[in-house]
C-alpha cells in the first residue's frame, strides 16, 4: 500500500489512488476562506460551517466507497491475503521536531502525511481482514521492513536495489521489474512463511481467535474453503528508500 499506487498485487496489477480529498482541495479552500470572513454566531457564519461539512462528509464518503469495492473484489477472488503491517502513526508523525533540534523539510512531510492519511489504510486493512473472514479465508499481516529493497528472485538486499520509486535492479543479479511489484510478491512469501505450521506449535483457529479480525490473520494450519485459489499482497510505494 502507498500513496503513488494504492495497492500494488503480486500479480503485477496495481490500483491507482483514488484521492478524493485532493479533488474537493479546491472548493474545500474556497469555503474555509468564506467562513473567515463570517461575524462569529451570525446565520452566515452557521452556513459556511455547514458548508464546509457537507464537503467534507462527501470526501470521507468517496473514499469509504473505494475502499469497500476494493476490499470486496480481492476478498471474493483470493482466499489468502498477505498485507505489510504498516505502522501507520509513526509514518505520518510530524517532522517540526523541537526549538533545539528543528526538523528538516517540514512542508514536503506534512504534504507527504496528509496524503498517506487521505489513502485510508488503515480502514481498508479492517475492511479487508472483515470481508476475507467472512469468506472462510485468512488475512495474513507480515513486517514491512526491507520488502522494497529485496530482490525477489535472489534474494540480495540493498537500498540501491531501488533506483527510482517505480524501478526495481537487482545489483546482484540483474533482475529488473516495477518496484511495487517486486516487494508485493516479497510480502506473499513472507505471508506463505508464516502460514507454514510448525512442529509441535498449536496455533488458534478461526473459532478460538474471539473476533472475525483476529480470525482473519489467526494463521490456523488447515486450509480454509476459498472461492478462489490465488494469494494477493501488497506493496508500499509511499515510503521512503
Amino acid at each position: 500500500m502507498g500513496v503513488a499506487v494504492f495497492a500494488a498485487l503480486s500479480d503485477g496489477t496495481g490500483i491507482a489512488p483514488a484521492n478524493p480529498g485532493q479533488k474537493a482541495l479546491r472548493a474545500l479552500r474556497k469555503a474555509q476562506r468564506a467562513l473567515a470572513r463570517k461575524t462569529r454566531g451570525s446565520a452566515n457564519r452557521r452556513k459556511a460551517v455547514r458548508r464546509i461539512a457537507r464537503i467534507q462528509m462527501r470526501v470521507a464518503n468517496a473514499r469509504k466507497d473505494f475502499l469497500h469495492k476494493h476490499s470486496t473484489i480481492i476478498a471474493k477472488t483470493h482466499g489468502v491475503v498477505g498485507v505489510e503491517a504498516l505502522p501507520v502513526r509513526s509514518l505520518s508523525a510530524s517532522a517540526t521536531g523541537t526549538v533545539a533540534e528543528p526538523g528538516r523539510r517540514v512542508r514536503q512531510k506534512a504534504g507527504l502525511n496528509r496524503a498517506s492519511l487521505a489513502q485510508g489504510w488503515g480502514l481498508f486493512r479492517t475492511l479487508l481482514a472483515d470481508k476475507v473472514a467472512d469468506r472462510g479465508g485468512r488475512l495474513v499481516e507480515v513486517p514491512a521492513a526491507d520488502t522494497s529493497q529485496t530482490c525477489a528472485c535472489c534474494g540480495h538486499v540493498d537500498a540501491a536495489n531501488r533506483p527510482s520509486q517505480a524501478v526495481f535492479v537487482c545489483g546482484r543479479c540483474g533482475h529488473r521489474a516495477n518496484a511495487d511489484t517486486n516487494a508485493a510478491i516479497n510480502i506473499l512469501r513472507r505471508a506463505d512463511s508464516a502460514l507454514t505450521p510448525v512442529e509441535g506449535h498449536r496455533t488458534k483457529r478461526p473459532d478460538d481467535a474471539g473476533t472475525s479480525r483476529r480470525a482473519a490473520g489467526c494463521g490456523s494450519t488447515d486450509p480454509p474453503p476459498v472461492e478462489g485459489g490465488e494469494d494477493v499482497s501488497c506493496s508500499a510505494s509511499g515510503r521512503a528508500g
